[in-house]
């Protein structure tokens, strides 16, 4: 069995768990913390609501993401800044595609952005982060395969969001 749960990544001088935006996420553990302030904070639960991006991207003026990885097979990235707004996507499409598709007959594609959208949202992301990005490194991360596990994936793109280094 693999790892279900959240990450949590923002710009903030405080901890992000101390921020009212993640007041829902009692017990996130600090993973990573990178340059300009940028944190990574993990929460390991595959249960309940962790709060919601846009409420972080503006308590903090700065963009915020979380990556929801379920079973270390994929993650549902969503993304949030005060000026570009919020979009969603995945990593390890699909990996993804065996846990959304029903009988509703939704797909992947009807939840995430596909990764050329999510590729050039993200650059914007990352403008409004302060870092200049192209989208082909992001589009490579975005139409990968987990390497073996999903995580891995999650560190990558935000690594080629200059962000955290890998």
């Amino acid at each position: 069995m693999g790892y279900w749960g959240y990450y949590v990544v923002g710009r903030s001088e405080r901890p992000l768990a101390e921020l009212e935006a993640l007041a829902g996420a009692r017990g996130m553990v600090p993973r990573t913390m990178a340059p300009d302030g940028w944190q990574v904070w993990e929460y390991a639960s595959g249960d309940g609501d962790i709060g919601n991006m846009n409420t972080l991207a503006q308590e903090t003026g700065a963009p915020a993401l979380f990556g929801y990885v379920m079973d270390s097979d994929c993650v549902a990235v969503e993304a949030a800044a005060p000026r570009s707004g919020t979009w969603t996507t995945c990593l390890a499409r699909d990996a993804m595609a065996g846990y959304v598709g029903g009988e509703d007959g939704l797909g992947v594609d009807d939840y995430f952005l596909e990764p050329a959208d999510a590729a050039d949202r993200a650059v914007a992301w990352a403008a409004e982060a302060g870092h200049t990005v192209s989208a082909e490194p992001l589009l490579d991360v975005l139409a990968a395969d987990p390497d073996p596990v999903a995580e891995n994936l999650f560190f990558r793109f935000l690594d080629r969001l200059g962000v955290v280094p890998l």
